[in-house]
């Protein structure tokens, strides 16, 4: 799941880099690269050995390739690839760089379970469209049903899309995926003054219609699963504070709704 990008232009370059460069510009690395490593100056953390083998084996970087490593919290370092000639490598981190990519809008995605790979889908278009967070909740209708271990363990593969996510878009900052919760715990859980939308098929407002968020407020995105949400569920929804919104007169899939919404609030208050 270490899928980092990669810029065919500079996959192979070796020379040195001066300290009086221009800003960072990302067509300057070959590569943007998750490391969860606490990064300083001058050090020269070894890769772990999936990262090694795609740098090296997968994307046939060379020696002093220039790469971006960032740490998930939103520091990221201009770094050299060091290939040991044995499979493993390491990165010289040699000046931070001034990597800012998150919208300003921030947007915490609720998300009903959905089966297959449609959750795949979903956590990864909406980290690469500037989601903040996604909580998977377990609603009535969702087909998946997930519990203890296998909660943890589909929440641990969930996090492991965002951060290949993040390394394709170049986001420095990884989204966290929360623990499945049922919608329920989830909604008694939120601010009482926070904006908050829902996604309905066939009643609610147009998303342009809406009030534009404070700045300083974080906002809350609940779609549901395949089947929607139960009566019963919707009512509790209201209650809590959510504005239901329809995306157009078309019925849209579970893995298609959000990624429009979020799309389309990007476009209206975010950095589209």
């Amino acid at each position: 799941m270490l899928q980092c990008s990669i810029n065919p232009d500079r996959a192979s370059v070796s020379q040195p880099i001066p300290m009086t460069q221009p800003p960072y510009q990302p067509a300057t690395v070959a590569a943007h690269c998750f490391l969860d490593s606490h990064l300083t100056p001058g050090a020269r953390p070894a890769l772990p050995a999936e990262l090694a083998h795609h740098l090296g084996r997968v994307l046939r970087l060379r020696d002093g390739a220039l790469l971006s490593l960032f740490d998930g919290h939103g520091r990221c370092w201009l770094g050299r690839l060091q290939l040991d000639g044995r499979g493993g490598a390491s990165a010289e981190l040699l000046q931070p760089l001034d990597h800012h990519t998150e919208s300003p809008l921030r947007v915490i995605l609720g998300q009903g379970l959905s089966s297959g790979d449609r959750m795949d889908l979903t956590v990864q278009k909406s980290v690469e469209l500037g989601v903040a967070g996604i909580v998977p909740l377990a609603t009535a209708r969702a087909v998946l049903k997930l519990s203890g271990e296998r909660a943890e363990r589909r929440r641990q593969h969930w996090q492991r899309v965002a951060i290949a996510a993040c390394e394709q878009c170049r986001r420095s900052v990884v989204p966290p995926i929360a623990e499945v919760d049922t919608l329920g715990a989830w909604l008694a859980g939120l601010p009482a003054d926070a904006p908050k939308w829902f996604l309905c098929a066939h009643q609610g407002q147009r998303l342009a219609e809406l009030p534009r968020p404070k700045a300083e407020h974080v906002s809350y995105l609940l779609a549901g699963p395949e089947g929607g949400f139960e009566p019963a569920e919707r009512e509790r929804i209201v209650a809590a504070g959510f504005v239901p919104v329809r995306l157009g007169p078309r019925v849209l899939r579970t893995e298609t709704a959000a990624m429009a919404a979020l799309a389309a609030l990007q476009t209206l208050w975010g950095d589209f």
